[in-house]
């Protein structure tokens, strides 16, 4: 049997997108490919999740950066960064996840949050920059 009678002449499929046409003849992959679509979905909705939760944390940090600019403080925090370090470690490894994803994960948000304050600072606690209070 040739790899085009096995995937339907579209090359190697186990390379390509997941599709059930791979399956119609394979009810192992058939259910693979059902297992996948399901978890797939789960993944869509965890990532939706992440964004709406990433833009609350945002709303809630820019607030901050409005309080900080109006009471003359610095855009960086480097005490809470370094207890925010310790927290999310011990948080990831609590959960089975890498400390260093924890670690990217606070690096990204430490460093868009500063850019944000630092905004807000430059623009002299102006309310209204980055909808600070939608």
């Amino acid at each position: 049997m040739s790899e085009s009678d096995t995937d339907g002449g579209h090359g190697d499929w186990r390379s390509t997108t997941i599709a059930s046409v791979q399956a119609d003849h394979n009810p192992e992959v058939a259910a693979a490919v059902e297992r996948i679509t399901q978890l797939r979905q789960s993944i869509d909705n965890i990532d939706a999740a992440v964004i709406a939760l990433l833009a609350e944390r945002f709303k809630a940090t820019a607030q901050v950066g409005w309080f900080k600019a109006e009471a003359g403080f610095a855009p960086a925090d480097y005490q809470r960064e370094e207890s925010q370090i310790k927290r999310l470690h011990r948080i990831a490894e609590d959960a089975g996840l890498d400390p260093d994803i924890a670690e990217m994960y606070r690096e990204f948000v430490v460093t868009e949050t500063k850019k944000r304050h630092a905004r807000i600072a430059a623009a002299e606690g102006d309310s209204q920059v980055l909808d600070v209070f939608a």
